[in-house]
């Protein structure tokens, strides 16, 4: 029996033997944000992110049909050409956890090939570009077999599978805007999958700009599975599920109207408060360095003297994506290349945007 047996794969009849999938994912950035879960992979709160363009990871699978059924998962794993052991455990777990939607999964072994277009481990969500790849390349697969799915369901079970191998993941398969999470305001929100906003999106966010100042590129030092955990029993939980509901419905009429300096407010606002769950959390930590808070400050002064509407939000990590309208992008590099670059590591950012989503090559 299925937890959700809307997910449940259809017989399968014909298996295909060989062949490979390539598909890209991008990563995505929450405006506003969700910190804490329960099982399985279900959200506390609602969240809002923005899809992001050319932070994406790209997975080649390659499966083979085996000669009998197996006991287990057989998959080997490759990190940017090389074998990467560590990931497998996580892998391993996400299989477990999709074999009830996808049967067939025991019937192949697998050969992932990965590749990142940032550096892992940084604050932005590698986990949900990898996972939603893989939950993509899968629902490819599965197509194969049953090509009768319809796109809805194709787009909607490669959303729910990639919230099974990591919470974000869910929201990169579409874009520009996604929504995760129930929300009375947000018609047709799940807490199972996510879906792309519901309403028209404001002109003045179109094409709009994140670039990532990789401020520390080193590996957390606290993992986000970890940091979520830590929000059971957290002195300020109940409260910051409450604020967050409160700016979900704030932003939604934001995207709409098209309010840039309420759309500041409301997304600094759930990027500090994220923060703050850190620093009051038992154990507390703290992921911004020193030099995060410096580029903050910058920002404000900028914002402040030229009457700007950048912003900074950040992930679960030191770095500082910094969102802003198009038509200021000219005069938003110039002095990121004139101010902020100093406060990176090695001098290096990225530059995006909003993005569509994950495809198949």
């Amino acid at each position: 029996m299925t937890d959700y047996p809307e997910f449940a794969s259809s017989v399968i009849s014909e298996l295909p033997e060989k062949g490979v999938i390539s598909c890209s994912s991008p990563s995505n950035i929450a405006l506003i944000k969700y910190w804490g879960k329960r099982p399985i992979q279900l959200p506390e709160n609602a969240s809002i992110s923005f899809t992001l363009d050319s932070c994406k990871t790209t997975t080649d699978l390659s499966y083979r049909k085996r000669d009998v059924e197996g006991d287990d998962f057989d998959f080997e794993l490759f990190f940017e050409g090389k074998p990467k052991p560590d990931f497998k455990p996580k892998i391993e777990s996400f299989f477990e956890r999709i074999y009830q939607y996808l049967p067939f999964l025991k019937n192949y072994a697998f050969t992932i090939h990965t590749t990142n277009t940032f550096p892992h481990s940084s604050g932005i969500a590698s986990s949900a570009s990898g996972m939603s790849a893989l939950a993509y390349c899968l629902m490819q697969l599965e197509k194969r077999i049953n090509p009768d799915i319809s796109e809805a369901e194709f787009i909607q079970k490669s959303s729910f599978l990639a919230r099974l191998g990591s919470g974000s993941a869910c929201r990169s398969i579409e874009g520009p805007v996604t929504v995760w999470g129930e929300h009375s305001d947000i018609v047709g929100s799940s807490d199972a999958f996510a879906i792309p906003f519901p309403s028209p999106i404001h002109p003045n966010f179109e094409n709009y700009q994140d670039t990532i100042l990789l401020i520390d590129k080193g590996e957390k030092q606290v993992s986000s599975t970890v940091g979520h955990n830590l929000m059971h029993g957290h002195p300020f939980a109940s409260k910051r599920f409450e604020q967050a509901s409160g700016n979900i419905s704030l932003l939604k009429e934001i995207l709409t109207s098209g309010d840039l300096d309420a759309f500041i407010e409301v997304v600094e606002s759930e990027a500090l408060t994220l923060h703050a769950m850190m620093m009051t959390s038992l154990p507390y930590f703290i992921l911004m360095k020193p030099n995060t808070l410096s580029v903050i400050q910058e920002i404000w002064e900028y914002r402040n003297t030229t009457g700007s509407k950048i912003c900074f939000t950040l992930d679960a990590g030191a770095n500082v994506h910094i969102l802003y309208p198009d038509s200021e992008k000219k005069q938003v590099l110039e002095f990121i290349t004139n101010k902020l670059v100093a406060y990176c590591q090695n001098g290096q950012y990225i530059c995006d945007k909003i993005g569509l989503g994950a495809k198949l090559l």
